[in-house]
């Protein structure tokens, strides 16, 4: 090859390489530019926000299989219970193969007249071998016996295998579902991470005071601010609104049902709790409880639920206004029913 052309093969080899590294050099630029832009604090608000009621919906969603998950083990543990019991039934027919075993190996190799002339009860051994011929057929009886406990040993065994199997199941959805919600916040606070120190400060300021407000609006111990509510709230009713206003400034806490922490479905479970009546701890669940009322008749103590499917629940206060958790990084607090999309609501007990 002449020097000529190996000069030109290496210009344009370079210039591919140039032109190459330019057109990655924009593309880095301009990704490096526009992967982590610095958001304006409104839009970080926003941002985390939307962050947060995700990390609420993956929530509310593991929270919905507790109950299948209290079920499952409850289901389980019976299963356990019952093999162990049915094993020791087999046992008991087993030890009874023994000792017929035994008694067989022991006669057999001696004649009917001699065991009569050995036996210190003679006219008792006459009466037993009247029934020598049974003796087997009891053996074989026994044997059936026991063939059929060890049967049902190992159909309990293989329900409590499947059981099992369906609770690790069910509980490893829900690690999944626990790994998103944590998977939301972490990346609502590298929202918050993008924000200067004087934004993210004053951010804490605002949840501090709004946490601080909603306290300040619990009831007296006299229940004199119950007064202010305006429609009047009695009967269990009336103990189940007390007790959730008097958690008003607890911060929002997956998986909390009180006393100082709380989601949103476990401050109505604790606060209905008070009233004597019981509530499963998942907002879905909460909803297929009491009775359903429609949005107009809405009394103090109602549960209303928001979103489709179900992912929150406040509880009415009267005056178009609940108490709840409303979400992570939040506390309890009373807002208009009106901030959320509206579903449905149930008046429990």
């Amino acid at each position: 090859m002449s020097t000529g052309r190996i000069n030109r093969t290496k210009g344009i080899a370079l210039a591919a390489i140039t032109s190459t590294a330019v057109v990655a050099g924009v593309l880095f630029i301009q990704s490096g530019a526009d992967a982590d832009p610095k958001p304006t604090l409104d839009e970080a608000k926003k941002q985390v926000a939307a962050l947060q009621h995700k990390s609420e919906e993956a929530g509310e969603a593991a929270n919905d299989l507790r109950g299948q998950i209290s079920s499952s083990q409850a289901r389980l543990k019976a299963l356990q219970t019952a093999v162990n019991k049915q094993q020791a039934q087999a046992d008991v027919v087993k030890r009874q193969i023994g000792s017929l075993a035994v008694a067989g190996y022991q006669t057999s190799g001696m004649s009917t007249t001699a065991q009569l002339l050995l036996s210190s009860n003679p006219d008792q051994f006459l009466s037993q071998a009247s029934t020598a011929q049974a003796f087997a057929g009891q053996q074989n009886a026994v044997l059936r016996k026991f063939q059929d406990a060890q049967g049902k040993v190992a159909d309990l065994q293989a329900s409590a295998k499947s059981e099992l199997a369906q609770l690790q199941a069910v509980q490893a959805q829900q690690n999944k579902l626990i790994a998103e919600a944590k998977s939301n916040l972490d990346a609502a606070e590298k929202v918050l991470g993008k924000l200067s120190d004087a934004e993210r400060e004053r951010i804490r300021k605002e949840n501090e005071e709004a946490a601080e407000k909603a306290r300040n609006e619990r009831p007296s111990r006299d229940g004199d601010r119950m007064d202010d509510l305006p429609i009047p709230a009695n009967g269990r009713a009336g103990v189940a609104v007390k007790a959730a206003m008097n958690q008003l400034g607890d911060p929002y806490v997956w998986g909390e049902e009180g006393p100082s922490s709380f989601d949103c479905s476990g401050l109505m479970l604790y606060a209905w709790g008070k009233a004597g009546v019981s509530l499963p701890h998942s907002s879905k669940a909460q909803a297929n409880e009491g009775r359903r009322v429609s949005k107009s008749q809405l009394m103090p103590g109602d549960l209303i639920f928001f979103y489709s499917p179900v992912s929150h629940v406040g509880m009415y206060i009267g005056g178009g206004r609940m108490v709840h958790a409303p979400r992570p990084g939040k506390s309890v607090e009373t807002s208009s029913i009106n901030t959320m999309p509206y579903n449905s609501a149930i008046r429990p007990g």
